[in-house]
């Protein structure tokens, strides 16, 4: 994957770049293209062990309460929780702890999956940052539909669509 930025920005951290140092505010989101998915949005968030390029990853968080509330803006692999009410972004670097990167959160994404991946499905959290297309109940990614099957572009992925995604939330 090759995204370039499309925003005239300055100094901006290569898009499948992960880096030991925070090049910019927690949060930011930037829109890049790339020949072969088209345009995309991504998020700026830090690492967490166990990040590789297209693992799914939770994000938010929050620190203090009231008027001191601030975000952490912190990230951890999809688990294959029902009801986490979540958002969801993928990782575009390996972005281990300590690291920083994009994670993307609109466009055609390249996500791991666990194999049980068809095409033009739902896709569901499989756990450790995968996907997949069997169906589990209070796990659907809401904001995201599967484009390919298992291994396209290689084993062990596939491509999704997704618009801000999130992991479903309701109780029944």
């Amino acid at each position: 994957m090759a995204y370039a930025p499309v925003e005239a920005r300055e100094g901006v951290q290569p898009i499948a770049l992960a880096a030991n140092n925070q090049n910019h505010p927690l949060g930011s989101i930037i829109r890049a293209y790339d020949p072969s998915y088209g345009e995309g949005e991504f998020i700026y968030l830090p690492g967490v062990s166990g990040t590789v390029t297209g693992t799914v990853v939770t994000w938010g968080g929050v620190s203090g309460s009231g008027a001191t509330a601030k975000p952490t803006w912190q990230t951890a692999l999809a688990p294959a929780t029902a009801n986490l009410g979540q958002p969801l972004a993928v990782a575009m670097a390996a972005t281990g702890a300590g690291q920083f990167g994009w994670y993307q959160i609109a466009g055609t994404a390249v996500v791991a999956e666990n194999a049980t991946f068809a095409a033009a499905s739902k896709p569901y959290l499989a756990g450790s940052g995968r996907l997949t297309t069997a169906q589990a109940n209070g796990c659907q990614v809401v904001g995201a539909v599967t484009v390919t099957g298992d291994g396209t572009p290689v084993a062990g992925f596939g491509l999704v669509h997704i618009n801000r995604p999130a992991a479903q939330g309701q109780t029944v």
